[in-house]
């Protein structure tokens, strides 16, 4: 029989990048005691330096709050979502455990677009929604405009909107209270087998990988358990809840969130979205909707500076894979960089933030390759390759077609900015499929090319709108694309680090730009280098470094003017020899150059 939890509250807070969202956290967590006056810092749920410094939340962290509303006593369950678009996935799971949600909007800056973006999935899981206008007290506040914004958003009266400062402890308990009184509590079968969906996962030296969980039905002991998509059975070693940090329980009930130390060694055994349930009912018991394994979109090589920390490096990223376990790599080599690796990320934020973990916890210089997406392509013998670095390309007379990933984008822009918007999505292949106005912004839907957004899009996007737009793209699939790969050759050698794939229009304008570059940056040598750009067999861009050049006629004080050739020819003959024998070594500072452009 189908039981209310009434004392249970679970839900989750969205909200764009810099809105409040983690120091609402620890208002309520001061609010509600669950942590003392003593280990109050800022930004107590983000454990990571990283998170602390950028100010956004990377791994989804859970916390249990106790909580009285008239006289009674609630378990208030809060699940605090990553706020950044490549960690979209994590944020759908979480969702998926929560009954309810606040919608928290900065009153400085309105609703933006991963505000929506985190709407739509709240709304589309039937979440209740509750709106939340922080910062008020700041001078900028413009709490009118904020709340027709939202008015108009979410279709409510203006008395649903809830005002606050997180900052100043302003309009807390109201928010506590409507948790409490709007959103419903949640509904579980203690008779029926277990049943918990994994929402999150991290690795512990001790206890091996920890999954974070909401339970469905039934409960969850201390005996055999099963995950059913990766079909791995373990004895759990603990069961817990968070307040903030782990506190253990002998069983976990239906409507709880908590953790169950599994024991396992390998973190890709335990799935974001993935079912848990008993060994003894696994063939019973059918999974959980949702669950989906986490794409990589980009992809990046990287490579040590120094050859002999390659195994350092190798160690290094096993070490980062069991606590992000959509991490994906594979060994590569390159003749100009020697030993690296090909890694996949969910995004170009996710990239940085790895890259920014090997280097400070590992102590590790890297050259990273510039990114690159998967390509599908259909050869003329009917096979279908996915290709993820332009050195897997096959020869240009091998393919039929080539698609690339498409991505689905929302930006929005104050409206004096919308000219500017166009005219850089335009450059970037973008097509305009709707426009939407809320106030004085405008909402421009587009599908652009993912090559395009994971480059500089971004950053182009906030210098032409003065900071003021956001972004927020979901991949919408492939299209056909006509591509071409382009490959670098340094003194007639390819360096495939250097190569890269563009549209067929624009191939040979990028080729002059990156050799005119390189031409400032590879070192010169003693003989000339030929630098070119190349589709195929056909060069479509060369420059060429001249050689050093010694006087060797300095010496010569009048005479015949054939001595002094004589000596020149001799000169010549020498170069002519080295070159043969010569290979240019190209510093760092080349491939770091190559990725400026």
């Amino acid at each position: 029989m189908e039981t209310t939890f009434t004392h249970i509250r679970n839900f989750s807070i969205i909200a764009h990048i810099d809105h409040g969202k983690t120091t609402l956290t620890d208002s309520f967590l001061r609010t509600t005691n669950t942590i003392s006056d003593q280990e109050t810092g800022q930004r107590v749920m983000d454990s990571n330096p990283i998170e602390q410094e950028k100010g956004v939340t990377i791994k989804l962290a859970p916390v249990r709050m106790e909580y009285e509303f008239e006289n009674k006593n609630y378990i208030l369950n809060l699940i605090d979502t990553p706020g950044h678009v490549d960690f979209g996935y994590e944020v759908s799971r979480s969702l998926a455990a929560c009954e309810g949600a606040l919608l928290l909007i900065d009153a400085t800056q309105g609703v933006q677009a991963q505000t929506l973006a985190n709407f739509e999935k709240a709304k589309s899981l039937g979440l209740k929604i509750i709106p939340v206008i922080n910062k008020i007290d700041l001078p900028s506040a413009d709490i009118d405009q904020v709340t027709l914004e939202i008015m108009e958003l979410l279709k409510v009266s203006e008395d649903d909107i809830y005002k606050t400062s997180a900052k100043n402890n302003i309009g807390i308990n109201e928010v506590l209270d409507a948790i409490i009184k709007k959103i419903p509590a949640p509904k579980g079968d203690l008779e029926k087998p277990a049943k918990a969906m994994i929402i999150t996962s991290i690795f512990d030296n001790h206890q091996g990988v920890i999954a974070y969980l909401r339970v469905i039905d039934g409960e969850i002991k201390k005996s055999q358990l099963h995950m059913l998509s990766t079909n791995t059975s373990f004895q759990p070693v603990e069961l817990g809840f968070f307040k903030p940090e782990r506190q253990k329980k002998e069983e976990l009930v239906a409507g709880e969130v908590g953790y169950i130390s599994t024991g396992l060694k390998d973190i890709s055994d335990v799935k974001v979205g993935d079912t848990i349930t008993l060994q003894k009912e696994k063939a019973n018991i059918s999974p959980l909707s949702g669950y989906k394994e986490p794409t990589p979109m980009v992809f990046m090589e990287l490579y040590p500076i120094d050859a002999n920390d390659f195994p350092a490096l190798k160690d290094a990223f096993e070490k980062l894979s069991l606590h992000d376990s959509a991490l994906q790599s594979k060994p590569t080599h390159s003749i100009a960089l020697g030993n690296g690796l090909r890694v996949g990320f969910l995004g170009i934020f996710h990239a940085e933030i790895v890259r920014e973990r090997l280097s400070r916890e590992f102590d590790l210089d890297l050259i990273a390759t510039a990114p690159s997406v998967s390509y599908k392509i259909e050869t003329r013998n009917k096979e279908t390759l996915i290709i993820n670095s332009p050195a897997e390309f096959p020869d240009p007379s091998l393919i039929q077609t080539i698609h690339e990933p498409i991505a689905k984008a929302m930006i929005f822009t104050p409206e004096k900015y919308v000219s500017a918007v166009y005219k850089l999505t335009r450059k970037k292949r973008g097509v305009l499929t709707n426009t939407m106005g809320t106030g004085s912004r405008v909402r421009l839907e587009y599908t652009i090319p993912l090559a395009e957004i994971i480059t500089d899009f971004h950053d182009l996007l906030k210098s032409a709108t003065s900071g003021f737009a956001s972004l927020e793209y979901d991949l919408d699939g492939y299209q056909e694309v006509l591509a071409t790969k382009v490959d670098i050759m340094i003194n007639k050698e390819v360096i495939e680090a250097l190569s890269f794939v563009t549209v067929k229009d624009k191939a040979d304008e990028k080729g002059r730009q990156l050799v005119k570059k390189l031409k400032e940056v590879v070192p010169r040598q003693m003989f000339e280098v030929p630098i070119q750009a190349a589709i195929g067999g056909k060069i479509i861009a060369r420059e060429t470094l001249k050689a050093y050049r010694k006087d060797v006629t300095a010496k010569l004080y009048g005479g015949d003017v054939t001595r002094r050739m004589k000596l020149l020819k001799k000169q010549s003959r020498g170069k002519k020899k080295m070159k043969s024998i010569g290979k240019v070594e190209l510093n760092q500072e080349a491939f770091l150059a190559v990725l400026k452009t």
